[in-house]
């Protein structure tokens, strides 16, 4: 053994030891701290469907943070002009971004403007004062400060948040900024997903004003008079109410409304109240919020440290206002409204309300960290509960280790000793693949666990491209060593041709996918990657290995297609009038798709998705009837046979989440006590972000498509590229076509099997180009263009057997052992490799023939 084959052994043995290493701090939580910073500061993370918890797709209001600047500068300059001895009226204004005041007279004119221009630049003003009428001034946020406010909204709500959940203690949260207003927050292992997502999107807008004097007005008459007259209901905005209501209502004030709790039923009750609209104290003036328990029932309530500022103010506020009421009001509820029964100088306040302990801690929570500077809606929301997790685990590991098996058996049973190397590659290849997750911090889901099962079918290809090749060179009556060499040499571009390609597929899903897609892009990258290495480098080097300890003297394989001689080029005009039956039945498929008319998912169309657990058997047809005598007659049903299971779902047009999941449980939990029905998953999503879901996956295949194309025509020639990209377009259409057919539920994981599907149609078109242009270039002179092919095709058609029996072999323990979340996944995977293994040899290749005519 040399001296080079004795680096490269110890440089493997010292990278296999390495990545163990590395990998320890992932299964191991006691191992030391600075061994996690040095090697994999994250570790390997587990998404949320593996390990339950939150995940949220919040969409910032950034216009609703313009109106509140503007209401919060009115607000400032009318107080300022009062202490002038000027008071101006605001009147109602048709537009949101313009604020209205009147004043008293001409006089006040060159006041205000000097007021306006020392201590209000972000303002600008148009005043009008003719004579005989009340001046009028128009106040306007400037573009400049427009634009700022919109700049740092977003990032304000971020921060903001992450302060919330900070002290909320999640371990490991990410929070990050999504486009242009959107901030993904996910929380995985979140054990109360619903009290963390209130939390999270609370506004907490705190003010204190004074409650009015409502003697001789039946507020609760006012209120039912208006819903009657159908001028607002409870779901809608206080300021609506109050437009409805201003003939009715005292000047300057405005109803809102108090919420108490009966102690012994919990019963919640919302009490009106008439307020004064003059905000005294904002939030801004609270330095610190704390939960204390006392008071004649010893309940929490929330104490208030108040800034410097902040002190004196409500030093000033108590002692004008003894004997009045003062509200505490968040986000337009009353919490409190003690009576003031003297001046409080020491800088401190309560909020009471009899909260739980728990609320309590939240709004303290809410107040420390400060409040949002608009508010945030729900686009997505995705919970996972901790039971479904580990039943997703169990799941994705058992399906593995069944597809691993099957494929490395086949390996040793048809290669032999070969197949004994490359199941040692293939296992180097999942080690390194784990170690890149852990140092890039990336986090493994449930399609990542799937993109890892298909990439060992797909790993096996380069293999066996390398023992088809040494097959040949044996066959020619070569030595082991030069076959071995051969092999290896001959192999070489149509591994990096069929990998690369699959690479650009695999990118496009990073760059251009959401959610499961990154997930499964992430790993099928990594995968392609080390698999590279794994059989150029380690494979090679353990056959060197072998060859120089045992002096190996035959390499023996089986053999399913032997001397192949079929005639494909003669069923060509049969195949293409197929293939263009399965495109233009792809073709309407697409575009029904894209009218919305097709078996979308809630990931296309909006709306939620639930999955429920039953203690004990049910039938669907009294959960329906349950669910309609109680408002919901369009739901979806569907049962999970044998596991009790039952998935909920229901497709909704509506901009943001709703709150479905809570009135579905409270149903199935009273109608089917015995049942204990427990809801597992949730994911509710608003039609405008599935709208995004869809644009971008169309893009993905679009742009990977492109990306093939350029590729291929540089590597080979530009008809080759064309045909390479027209197969793969074919084949994703004629799946999508067959899935439109059966009413399979189109959702994003089925956009992830078309994609996979294009990059694995690709690997074996590339593969087949390869040999034509190694036989092409053999011919001293140009010869029948269709006699080359049909070599070609037959010298890789036992490759292409292989690949796609071993491929199919790990799609087939996807499909009976990785359960419903990937069902249909794999099962239009399994229809792709059928295809895809159809239009390499009858598609993409005799469209090569197209160029000559």
């Amino acid at each position: 053994m040399n001296t080079t084959l004795k680096l490269k052994i110890g440089m493997l043995v010292m990278l296999v030891l390495f990545s163990v290493v590395t990998l320890v701090p992932s299964f191991d939580k006691e191992a030391p701290s600075w061994w996690k910073t040095y090697l994999a500061p994250q570790g390997l993370k587990l998404g949320l469907d593996l390990q339950g918890g939150l995940h949220l797709v919040l969409q910032v209001d950034l216009e609703k943070a313009v109106e509140n600047s503007l209401n919060l500068a009115a607000q400032d300059l009318k107080e300022g002009l009062a202490e002038k001895k000027i008071t101006a009226v605001q009147l109602k204004s048709d537009h949101k971004d313009r604020v209205i005041f009147t004043l008293p007279s001409t006089s006040a004119v060159e006041t205000v403007k000097q007021v306006l221009d020392s201590d209000f630049p972000n303002l600008s003003s148009e005043i009008q004062a003719e004579p005989g009428t009340f001046p009028r001034v128009t106040l306007k946020l400037t573009d400049e400060q427009i634009s700022h406010i919109k700049k740092n909204a977003v990032s304000q709500s971020l921060e903001i948040i992450r302060n919330r959940v900070d002290q909320f203690g999640v371990g490991e949260p990410v929070i990050v900024r999504q486009g242009e207003n959107e901030i993904v927050v996910q929380l995985p292992g979140e054990k109360d997903p619903e009290r963390a997502e209130k939390l999270i999107g609370q506004t907490a807008q705190l003010s204190f004003k004074l409650v009015a004097d409502s003697q001789g007005l039946n507020l609760g008459q006012i209120v039912n008079d208006a819903i009657q007259a159908k001028q607002w209901n409870t779901k809608e905005s206080l300021s609506k109410l109050n437009h409805a209501l201003q003939s009715r209502l005292p000047k300057g004030t405005a109803i809102y409304f108090e919420r108490e709790i009966d102690p012994q039923t919990q019963q919640v009750t919302n009490i009106p109240m008439l307020l004064e609209e003059q905000i005294l104290m904002t939030g801004e003036m609270v330095k610190d919020a704390q939960v204390r328990v006392g008071g004649t029932f010893n309940q929490p309530y929330v104490s208030l440290d108040l800034t410097g500022r902040g002190g004196k103010k409500f030093a000033d506020v108590t002692e004008k206002n003894v004997g009045r009421r003062l509200a505490i009001v968040l986000d337009d509820v009353v919490r409190s409204a003690p009576r003031i029964n003297e001046a409080i100088y020491g800088g401190s306040a309560q909020i009471t309300g009899r909260f739980t302990h728990e609320e309590a801690t939240d709004l303290s929570i809410v107040l420390r960290a400060g409040a949002l500077p608009t508010d945030v809606k729900t686009l997505q929301k995705l919970t996972v509960g901790a039971s479904l997790g580990a039943d997703s685990i169990k799941k994705g590991l058992l399906s593995g280790l069944y597809g691993a098996l099957m494929v490395l058996g086949f390996m040793v049973i048809y290669y032999r000793l070969s197949g004994v190397v490359a199941n040692i590659s293939l296992a180097l290849n999942i080690l390194f693949l784990f170690v890149g997750l852990a140092m890039l911090s990336a986090t493994l889901t449930l399609p990542g666990i799937a993109g890892i099962i298909l990439s060992i079918g797909m790993a096996v290809d380069a293999n066996v491209l390398i023992f088809e090749r040494m097959r040949e060179e044996f066959s020619l009556g070569k030595s082991v060593k030069s076959g071995i060499d051969a092999g290896f040499s001959k192999a070489f571009w149509s591994i990096v041709d069929s990998q690369v390609t699959t690479l650009i597929t695999a990118m496009a899903l990073f760059l251009f996918g959401t959610g499961p897609i990154k997930g499964f892009a992430v790993t099928l990258s990594l995968g392609i990657i080390f698999n590279l290495f794994a059989v150029l480098f380690c494979s090679r080097l353990i056959f060197d290995s072998l060859f120089a300890t045992a002096r190996m003297k035959k390499l023996n394989f089986m053999h399913l297609v032997k001397n192949a001689s079929f005639d494909f080029m003669k069923a060509r005009k049969i195949a293409f009038t197929f293939s263009t039956v399965l495109v233009l039945l792809g073709t309407i498929a697409f575009v029904q798709i894209l009218r919305g008319h097709a078996n979308l998912g809630v990931d296309f169309t909006g709306g939620s998705l639930l999955q429920y657990k039953s203690e004990l058997p049910f039938a669907l047809a009294d959960i329906r009837n349950s669910l309609k005598e109680n408002g919901y007659p369009n739901i979806d049903l569907q049962e999970v046979t044998g596991e009790h299971r039952l998935i909920v779902k229901m497709k909704k047009q509506e901009e943001h989440v709703g709150h479905l999941g809570d009135a579905l449980t409270n149903i199935l939990v009273k109608d089917f006590p015995d049942n204990a029905f427990t809801l597992e998953s949730q994911s509710e999503i608003g039609s405008s972000i599935s709208e995004v879901l869809r644009n971008k996956a169309v893009q993905a295949i679009a742009i990977s498509l492109f990306g093939v194309l350029c590729y291929l025509a540089l590597r080979f020639d530009f008809s080759f590229g064309l045909a390479a990209a027209a197969a793969t377009l074919h084949d994703v259409l004629a799946v999508l076509g067959i899935c439109w057919l059966t009413n399979m539920e189109i959702t994003l994981l089925i956009v992830t099997a078309l994609l996979t599907l294009a990059g694995y149609s690709l690997n074996d078109s590339v593969v087949v180009f390869d040999r034509i242009r190694e036989n092409m270039s053999k011919e001293e002179e140009e010869g029948n263009l269709l006699d080359t092919i049909n070599t070609s095709i037959n010298q890789v058609l036992g490759r292409s057997v292989v690949t796609s029996l071993t491929t199919a072999l790990v799609l087939l323990s996807l499909f009976l052992f990785g359960g419903t979340t990937i069902h249909n996944f794999s099962a239009a995977l399994l229809i792709g490799i059928i295809v895809g293994t159809y239009s390499s040899i009858f598609i993409a290749s005799p469209l090569l023939t197209l160029k000559s005519r």
